[in-house]
């Protein structure tokens, strides 16, 4: 099953990794993770329902506050801050987004469902681009409360919301998060260029600040008209991994990433979303903010959880560490059922 945009999909018919099958019929949910895996599945009955209630999310017991440990700790994640100023320094790159990937172990995996998760995220971190995959036979798993737009499509119209800057508040954001927000907007517009018409693209919105829960993202806005013959493949071709993930170069990103990174970033800052080909629409987020069950790990099914930022010359080492901890200790309170709503209601 799977869930997003208010409509719940159930009668699982096909499943490829193929995205030519997103230009063909019918409703797709799809996952695509960091390093290139796609999974494309199709469903026969989709139809408007409103998020699970509490009564779903009551269901879900999630990992010991506790248990959650990191692929990179404090120390690890620091040095790579300074590692990455050190390739800028260089001139190898002027922004690469340095990511950690966050696990514990699930005391009661056989029950552990992925619906019960959004249930709980849904009430304690709604955000406009939420949903959940559930497919356990093809190792997909997936509950997400992304704040960030990859890619819309209305027809040829094509739009990506990309998020850079992070603060408690607005005050906090620094002249550091708008120049990260203006190196990103170029790249998904450089992205975009090489499969919409000459001249059609355009950012409508540039670093406007937006609130989520416990936080403030600057955000932008960019769209283009697909040239004639571009779909979903090409799409995705020139524009995955999602530019506000990666960094700028995007291919010199990528390297430093690979070296720096100690574990697969899987669905975390991929794309997560559907795809109606009937009618020609479509919407992928970002996966940030995104929960996936692991039942392969050593020592048992775990949950996992990424979080990252983008690191810049401006960049301070123990601020970026710090900002991965903000993003992240919501979503873990919710995921292992510590979270405290505010004034008695979840916000």
């Amino acid at each position: 099953m799977a869930r997003f945009g208010g409509l719940l999909a159930t009668d699982l018919r096909d499943v490829t990794t193929d995205p030519a099958a997103l230009e063909s019929t019918g409703w797709w949910a799809v996952v695509a993770d960091f390093e290139g895996g796609l999974c494309c599945a199709r469903f026969g009955d989709v139809r408007p329902a409103s998020a699970p209630g509490p009564e779903a999310g009551a269901s879900w017991r999630g990992p010991a506050p506790d248990s959650w440990t990191s692929s990179l700790d404090r120390d690890g994640y620091i040095a790579g801050v300074r590692r990455v100023r050190e390739h800028i320094a260089a001139g190898e790159v002027y922004q690469a987004n340095l990511c950690r990937v966050l696990s514990a172990p699930l005391p009661e995996a056989d029950r552990a469902d992925v619906d019960a998760l959004t249930a709980l995220l849904a009430r304690g971190n709604p955000a406009p681009y939420a949903g959940m995959v559930r497919l356990p036979a093809h190792g997909i798993e997936v509950a997400t409360a992304s704040p960030e737009l990859y890619l819309r499509r209305e027809g040829a119209t094509v739009t990506s919301g990309p998020i850079k800057g992070t603060g408690r508040t607005a005050a906090d954001l620094l002249e550091k998060d708008h120049a990260e927000n203006v190196m990103i907007v170029d790249l998904v517009r450089n992205d975009l260029g090489r499969v919409c018409a000459t001249g059609s693209v355009t950012v409508p919105e540039l670093c406007a600040v937006e609130p989520h829960p416990g936080l403030v993202h600057l955000v932008s806005t960019v769209r283009g008209e697909l040239d004639g013959g571009a779909g979903w493949p090409e799409l995705l071709a020139a524009t995955f991994p999602p530019g506000s993930v990666t960094g700028a170069p995007k291919s010199s990103a990528l390297r430093i990433i690979e070296a720096l990174e100690t574990a697969p970033r899987g669905p975390y800052c991929g794309g997560i979303g559907w795809v109606d080909a009937d009618r020609g629409t479509g919407e992928l987020a970002v996966g940030i903010r995104t929960f996936w069950i692991d039942r392969t790990a050593t020592g048992g099914p775990v949950l996992r959880f990424g979080t990252g930022a983008g690191i810049t010359w401006g960049s301070d080492p123990e601020r970026e560490w710090a900002e991965t901890e903000l993003k992240a200790a919501r979503l873990l309170a919710i995921a292992s059922g510590t979270h405290q709503p505010a004034g008695g209601t979840e916000r």
